[in-house]
C-alpha cells in the first residue's frame, strides 16, 4: 500500500484498476534482416491491427461526438490504406533489407516532410494524419500497447503525465471512474474537465506514472487529494463507505436544484456553469444551472483535422442556446494559444505562448477564422439568450476592433436575409491587470464583465499556474487579486453593468464569501460545483460580508484573508 499526496482537483472518491495512459517509447533496434518475407508479413500484420482499432474508435466517436468528429479517424483509415505510402515502405524491406519499423519510420518521415512544405492547407493537413497513425502501426511493430481513451471498455482508473483536452474529450464517463496525473494544478485543463465529467481527480503528484503498474488496484480521493495505490482490505471497506456520504450529501445538495441562489439575507445572485461542448449542458441543468456563464469554444476546434465550418458551429451554438432555454448563455471566442494548440494551424512556436500570440490577438490577425465564428454565432443567436465575450483584452483598440467585426458581420447577414438577434449583449473576459486597472473606462463600452481569475491571478503575481516550482505564487485570496476584482465590479455598478466571474475562484468556498460581499452578480463554476456554492450562499448574509470588504482589500497577505473569512463564516 502506497500513498502519494497530490492537489485535489474534482470531488468524490472512485475505487478501481489503474489505466496507464501513457504513450510508450516506440525505439527500436536498426538492423538488416535475411527474411524479407516475413518482415512484410509483419508490416501487414500491424497495419491490420491498426485499422481494426481505428475502426473501433471511429464507431466509438461517431456515438458519443457525431458524425463531423469522426471524420478524423476516416481520414486515418485511409492512410493507412493508401498503397501510395504503404508501397514504398515494403520497397524498402526488399531493397534494404531492414526491419518493417525502420522501413515505417523512415517512408513516414519522407512524407510528412514532403506534406509539411506545401503550399496548400488541406495537403499540410495530411501530414498530421500520417504521424498519428504510424505511431499507432510503430506501436504494434515494437510490441507495447498504445494507449487509446475512446477504447476503455471497464471501470478504470486513469494514469498519466497530463492530460491533453483531447484525451480527456475521449474519456468515456461510463468506464473512466477518476484519473490522476504527474502535473496540473486546479486551474490546469486536465482538471477542468475533470469537474465537467464529473470523475474524482488528484493532479500534481509528480509520481504517479512512476509509482503505478498497469491494473494496480487504485483509489482517488478527489476531496483530500490522494490516491492510494493496492490498499487493504480496511482502507478499501472505509473508502467505499467515504464514497457513501459522499453520494448522500450530493442528494442533499440535490435538494435545492431548482431553488434560487438567496443569501441568508435575501440577496439573490446567479450561480452559472462553464461548459466545453453540447454535451455538458445536461450536467449543468441536472445541477441547477441558471445560466452558462461561460462556453469555451475551442473544444470545438480541438481533435479535429481542419476548421470547423460555419454550419458546424452553428450547430453546436444553437443547441447549447435551445437546451438552455432562455437562460443566459455567454459564449467566449475562441481562446487558442498558451497550452491550448491545433495541430492543423501552422501557429509560431513562442518562448512564453502565455504571454504570446494567442485568443483575440489570433483572431484579430486570422479575420477568415473570426468572422466564421461570429457569424456562427450570430446566426445562432435566434434561438436563445446569447451573451458574447471576447477573451485577453488588453486594449480598448482591441475590444472595439473585434466588436466592429462583429457588427459588421451582424449587417452582412441581414443583407443576406438571415435572421439575427437585437438584444446580444457583447463583453469581455477580464483576465489581463491592465484591464482590470482601467476596468471604469471599459465599463462605459462593454455591456458585462468576466473575471478571468485563471489567468488573472498568474498574470498579476507573475507564476505560471502550470509550474509547479511556483505554484505557491497562485494566491486567489492575495489583496493584490481581491483588490482587482473589486475595481472590476465597482467600475461594471458605475455604469449600470453586470459583473461575473468565470475562473474557477467563483467555485471556491474560501472566495464565495468575500465575492459575495464584493458584490459580484454572477458566479460560474463548474457544473458540480452549483450545488455545493447554492448551500453555502444560502447560509451567508451578503449585508454582513460586505461590512468586512474594506478590512479584507486592506490586509497583507493570502494567508490573513483566509484566517480571516474562516473565522467569520464557521
Amino acid at each position: 500500500m502506497t500513498n502519494i499526496q497530490g492537489i485535489a482537483a474534482s470531488s468524490g472518491i472512485a475505487i478501481a484498476k489503474a489505466y496507464q495512459l501513457v504513450t510508450p517509447s516506440l525505439n527500436y533496434e536498426k538492423k538488416t534482416v535475411e527474411n524479407v518475407d516475413k518482415e512484410i508479413e509483419r508490416l501487414d500484420d500491424a497495419l491490420d491491427i491498426s485499422k481494426q482499432e481505428l475502426e473501433k474508435i471511429k464507431a466509438h466517436t461517431k456515438k458519443e461526438l457525431g458524425d463531423e468528429h469522426a471524420e478524423i479517424f476516416s481520414a486515418h483509415l485511409l492512410v493507412l490504406s493508401d498503397p501510395e505510402l504503404i508501397n514504398p515502405m515494403k520497397e524498402k524491406i526488399k531493397s534494404d533489407n531492414v526491419v518493417a519499423e525502420a522501413a515505417l519510420e523512415e517512408t513516414a518521415n519522407m512524407f510528412i516532410d514532403m506534406f509539411k512544405n506545401m503550399d496548400n492547407e488541406y495537403m499540410r493537413e495530411r501530414a498530421a494524419d500520417i504521424q498519428d497513425v504510424t505511431k499507432r502501426v510503430m506501436a504494434h511493430l515494437i510490441g507495447v500497447t498504445f494507449p487509446d481513451p475512446a477504447l476503455i471498455d471497464e471501470e478504470v482508473i486513469v494514469i498519466a503525465n497530463d492530460l491533453t483536452p483531447s484525451d480527456t474529450a475521449q474519456l468515456n464517463r461510463q468506464f473512466v471512474k477518476g484519473f490522476a496525473t504527474d502535473i496540473g494544478g486546479r486551474t490546469s485543463h486536465s482538471a477542468i474537465m475533470a469537474r465537467s465529467l464529473e470523475i474524482p481527480a488528484v493532479v500534481g503528484t509528480k509520481e504517479v506514472t512512476q509509482s503505478i503498474q498497469q491494473d494496480d488496484m487504485l483509489i482517488v480521493d478527489g476531496i483530500e487529494g490522494v490516491v492510494i495505490v493496492n490498499p487493504s482490505d480496511e482502507e478499501l471497506k472505509a473508502y467505499q463507505e467515504k464514497q457513501e456520504n459522499f453520494a448522500k450529501q450530493k442528494e442533499e445538495w440535490a435538494k435545492l436544484k431548482d431553488e434560487p441562489s438567496l443569501s441568508k439575507d435575501g440577496e439573490q445572485v446567479e450561480l452559472a456553469a462553464n461548459i466545453g461542448t453540447p454535451e455538458d449542458v445536461v450536467g449543468v441543468l441536472d445541477n441547477g444551472g441558471e445560466g452558462i456563464g461561460l462556453y469555451r469554444t475551442e473544444f470545438l476546434y480541438m481533435g479535429k483535422s481542419a476548421l470547423p465550418t460555419e454550419e458546424e458551429q452553428y450547430e453546436a451554438y444553437k443547441s447549447v442556446l435551445e437546451q438552455m432555454n432562455d437562460k443566459p448563455v455567454v459564449v467566449r471566442t475562441l481562446d487558442i494559444g498558451g497550452d491550448k494548440e491545433l495541430s492543423y494551424l501552422d501557429l509560431p512556436e513562442e518562448l512564453n505562448p502565455f504571454l504570446g500570440f494567442r485568443a483575440i490577438r489570433f483572431c484579430l490577425e486570422n479575420e477568415d477564422i473570426f468572422r466564421t465564428q461570429l457569424r456562427a454565432l450570430l446566426r445562432a443567436s435566434v434561438h436563445g439568450n446569447l451573451k458574447i465575450m471576447f477573451p485577453m483584452i488588453a486594449t480598448l483598440e482591441e475590444f472595439r476592433q473585434a466588436k466592429a467585426l462583429l457588427l459588421d458581420e451582424k449587417e452582412n447577414l441581414k443583407n443576406e436575409g438571415k435572421d439575427v438577434s437585437d438584444s446580444i449583449e457583447i463583453g469581455i473576459m477580464v483576465e489581463i491587470p491592465s484591464t482590470a486597472v482601467i476596468a471604469k473606462q471599459f465599463a462605459k463600452e462593454v455591456d458585462f464583465f468576466s473575471i478571468g481569475t485563471n489567468d488573472l491571478i498568474q498574470y498579476t503575481m507573475a507564476a505560471d499556474r502550470m509550474n509547479e516550482q511556483v505554484s505557491y505564487l497562485y494566491q486567489p485570496y492575495h489583496p493584490a487579486i481581491l483588490n482587482l476584482v473589486n475595481n472590476v465590479i465597482e467600475a461594471a455598478h458605475s455604469e449600470g453593468k453586470w459583473a461575473g466571474m468565470c475562473g474557477e475562484m467563483a467555485g471556491d468556498s474560501i472566495a464565495i464569501p468575500i465575492l459575495l460581499g464584493l458584490g459580484l452578480d454572477e458566479f460560474s463554476m463548474s457544473a458540480t460545483s452549483i450545488l455545493p456554492a447554492r448551500t453555502q450562499i444560502r447560509g451567508l448574509s451578503k449585508e454582513k460580508m460586505e461590512s468586512y470588504k474594506d478590512k479584507i482589500l486592506s490586509m497583507g497577505t493570502a494567508e490573513e484573508v483566509m484566517e480571516f473569512v474562516k473565522e467569520k463564516t464557521e
